[in-house]
């Protein structure tokens, strides 16, 4: 005698997490040229990747606040918003979750500081670099964040 043997349970649906962070483009001019403070951090593959900096927002900041915050600690610039750039959301999988993320990011002015890497609290950022806005499009690992410089460029152009 057989029996039909039917599968009655199905794949277990993952809790959802909600995370906001903030960050952006920091610019200054550097001999001239307008350049872009960004950090390279490893990702979940254990790559080094160039991207801009981000981070979460911590309890009563605004995004804009957190992202002057976080382009501080992860570059060691402080940076003055001129504008909302753009927010940018993904999707990933957490180790028993989904998350997802909603980043706003914004275009800020460089207003001091020395650029480094070693005050990331979280220790995330490896390196922190000036890039010419010119070749910053090349140098960033994320299609959505190369979207962003292009919205940048058009701001300080004054096309936007």
């Amino acid at each position: 005698m057989s029996t039909c043997h039917q599968s009655t349970s199905e794949a277990p649906v993952l809790p959802v997490v909600e995370e906001v962070s903030a960050g952006g483009l920091v610019v200054d001019a550097v001999e001239g040229k307008a350049h872009a403070a960004v950090i390279a951090r490893r990702n979940r593959a254990g790559r080094l990747e160039w991207c801009l900096p981000k981070g979460h927002l911590e309890l009563g900041e605004s995004p804009a606040q957190a992202a002057v915050r976080e382009i501080l600690e992860e570059t060691g610039i402080k940076g003055l918003v001129i504008r909302h750039l753009g927010t940018i959301d993904y999707w990933f999988l957490g180790e028993a979750h989904r998350v997802h993320k909603v980043v706003h990011h914004y275009l800020l002015s460089a207003q001091g500081g020395f650029l480094t890497a070693d005050n990331d609290p979280d220790a995330e950022a490896e390196d922190a670099a000036w890039v010419p806005l010119d070749e910053l499009r090349e140098r960033l690992a994320y299609p959505n964040e190369r979207r962003l410089v292009q919205v940048a460029r058009r701001i300080l152009d004054g096309t936007e």
